[in-house]
């Protein structure tokens, strides 16, 4: 019998980037289903590594059917919760994807006229690779680094096993799908190109042959 958590754990380290913290001048959260990174940010942000919080995200593949508020807005609230006064916190909650994430963000600095010299990345672990990538393309100037919740593969994984909205394989399906979109948005010049080590190629294939598939994009490679 196939075991899947050896090739994703393989897939979960290769997405990692273990990237240094730095105090930063903003912190900005990327919107999903995942609430660890708004919990991440407000963390954050508590402990001194920004000044302002601004969360990105309307409703994406998974969020439009479980929530009936927009990502950005369920972190917003849940950073309140946890004591960033609301005053330091930022919504955007039209986006429906990454890129959109990108753009509306620098059109909500623009309404606002702010301008901020640096900033710490908030995502979800699978996806510091994914996001860092992507901003050094469609933001190249920008100064961050990128950071995401500090938990271990088990936990995500029980998180998922333990939740009414999400399964364990919606955790495993975004794992192979973002690592197709490392790859194809390198080529396509969405993102920077990053090497993906042949034993990640082979997670990855192994991982999608036993059904792990749902999250790619159809008719890629």
């Amino acid at each position: 019998m196939y075991d899947f958590h050896t090739d994703a754990k393989l897939l979960w380290e290769y997405h990692h980037l273990y990237q240094p913290l730095q105090k930063a001048d903003c912190i900005l959260g990327f919107g999903s289903h995942d609430l660890h990174v708004a919990e991440r940010a407000a963390a954050l942000y508590l402990a001194g590594y920004g000044e302002y919080i601004i969360f990105t995200g309307g409703f994406g593949r998974i969020t439009k059917q479980i929530w009936n508020k927009p990502e950005a807005i369920k972190f917003a609230e849940i950073a309140g919760k946890r004591g960033v006064p609301q005053e330091r916190i930022l919504t955007e909650s039209e986006s429906t994807n990454t890129g959109e994430n990108i753009r509306n963000t620098k059109r909500l600095l623009q309404q606002k006229q702010l301008s901020f010299s640096n900033y710490l990345i908030v995502d979800k672990p699978f996806k510091e690779r994914r996001i860092y990538a992507t901003l050094k393309k469609q933001w190249s100037d920008l100064d961050f680094r990128v950071t995401s919740p500090q938990n271990t593969y088990e936990e995500y994984y029980r998180y998922y096993q333990q939740s009414e909205q999400l399964h364990v394989a919606d955790f495993l399906n975004i794992l192979v799908g973002d690592l197709q979109r490392i790859d194809l948005y390198g080529r396509n010049g969405f993102q920077i190109p990053q090497e993906i080590p042949p034993d990640v190629w082979a997670a990855y294939r192994r991982l999608a042959d036993a059904g792990f598939d749902k999250q790619l994009i159809a008719g890629c490679s």
